[in-house]
């Protein structure tokens, strides 16, 4: 069958890389990808598709016989794109509207938690700065502040003064994050280390897809401002198989009861962002579609046929298929970003080198890339995604590095400790 995938990050590069292996591509059939990037033309067929226009996107599914669409980002999603697709007939891969506002709106998250009693940190909810500030007094510092919409990854403030939190507070009423940031959620700072889990689901069904710890601030020794992330492994050492159950029962299947409940089944990826307290596993927030830089690690790991499972989910038939089998070794990804993330990117930059890079073993996932002439350049905050293996942590940071270090990009930037942690955890025994 036709495939159609819509997006144009890194995320959606392993995405094709992986789809593009898959059975459901017989002789004859294509991958199209919209919009895509340089590196996502040797996956498939890119095609200029206004993703926004939900008329045409149908249009063109029944034109090149689409029977399966994979939504790679949360924007679509949360537009509503899933619900059109379905309406028209076409097998989609990705929650509905309502179903996805469990990104889309944090503030629906924490209520749907307070009615499944899903462990999760303390909250508030303010329209308005006055009431936040009100709001902001009940709260101990540290303390996280949150506005409420999609923010890029860019909308959580860890505060660590009251005047930090009191700033955050008025620079996102401001109209710093637009709409996302008509509102704010005020929670409870926790104490653990951080990891995330992924699961599909067709709102009955769910089926593990395995861990990663995400690293998300701009400097090494997460320091600095958030980002979209900086770089992944994956799987989570932290997150045990007991661990993995407790959240499995704890957190993913309330979510999937109470969601069908209130008749907005969720078919598509669970991503849920954990913090690992002494009470056990919390949600921090969930996303509605697999994460990045995650995805780019799983999708390393995965030896499983990708198209299968997510056509499954997006027809409901998810109990026919068992937990996909991934490579006990670990996979690395190091994002090379452009200097001024995740503030105001330098684009422009000349990349040279990948092919060196690849010829270590790794695969660079591109992310803000474009081709000016023949040149391949920088186009966005995030760059690419130089993803490797190893038999650990550590086999695989070293594996990674040596590819970014065959890779010539002036204009840009990494960290040098993506699996720190882990790393040193591995150091002790």
């Amino acid at each position: 069958m036709n495939i159609l995938l819509i997006g144009s990050g890194g995320r959606e590069h392993a995405l094709a890389w992986r789809l593009a292996q898959s059975s459901l591509l017989e002789d004859g059939d294509s991958l199209f990808i919209a919009p895509g990037n340089p590196g996502m033309a040797e996956c498939g067929t890119l095609v200029t598709l206004d993703v926004a226009d939900h008329p045409r996107v149908i249009e063109f599914c029944e034109e090149r016989s689409i029977g399966l669409v994979v939504v790679g980002p949360e924007a679509p999603l949360v537009a509503g794109l899933a619900d059109d697709l379905r309406g028209a007939g076409v097998s989609v891969f990705g929650p509905s509207k309502q179903a996805a506002q469990l990104e889309g709106s944090k503030s629906f998250t924490k209520v749907l938690c307070d009615e499944m009693e899903i462990p999760t940190a303390a909250y508030a909810r303010a329209d308005s700065k006055d009431v936040a500030l009100a709001e902001l007094a009940k709260f101990a510092i540290p303390v996280v502040i949150k506005a409420d919409g999609l923010a890029a990854g860019k909308g959580v403030i860890i505060a660590e003064t009251a005047k930090e939190a009191h700033d955050a507070i008025l620079d996102i009423f401001s109209g710093r994050f637009g709409d996302a940031g008509t509102s704010v959620v005020i929670e409870e700072f926790m104490t653990g280390e951080e990891a995330s889990f992924f699961a599909l689901t067709d709102g009955s069904t769910i089926i593990p897809f395995g861990s990663a710890q995400d690293h998300k601030r701009v400097g090494e020794g997460d320091t600095g401002p958030n980002t979209g992330g900086m770089g992944a492994y994956s799987p989570a050492p932290v997150l045990t198989p007991l661990l993995e159950a407790q959240v499995i029962e704890r957190i993913i299947a309330p979510t999937v009861r109470g969601m069908a409940d209130r008749g907005t089944p969720y078919c598509g990826v669970l991503y849920a962002g954990l913090m690992l307290t002494e009470q056990g596993p919390k949600l921090i927030e969930y996303n509605c579609r697999f994460g990045d830089p995650e995805c780019q690690v799983l999708m390393m790991r995965m030896e499983e046929d990708l198209g299968e499972l997510l056509l499954a989910a997006a027809d409901y038939s998810l109990s026919t298929k068992r937990p996909p089998r991934l490579s006990p070794k670990t996979a690395l990804t190091v994002v090379m970003a452009a200097n001024g993330y995740p503030g105001t990117p330098e684009k422009g930059g000349a990349i040279r080198g990948i092919d060196a890079a690849e010829a270590t073993g790794a695969k660079v996932f591109h992310a803000g890339t474009k081709l000016d002439g023949d040149t391949l350049v920088a186009n966005g905050g995030r760059v690419l995604n130089v993803t490797a293996t190893g038999d650990n942590v550590t086999e695989a940071q070293a594996a990674a590095y040596r590819a970014v270090d065959a890779i010539d990009f002036a204009t840009g930037f990494c960290r040098r400790d993506i699996g720190w942690r882990e790393v040193a955890r591995e150091a002790e025994g």
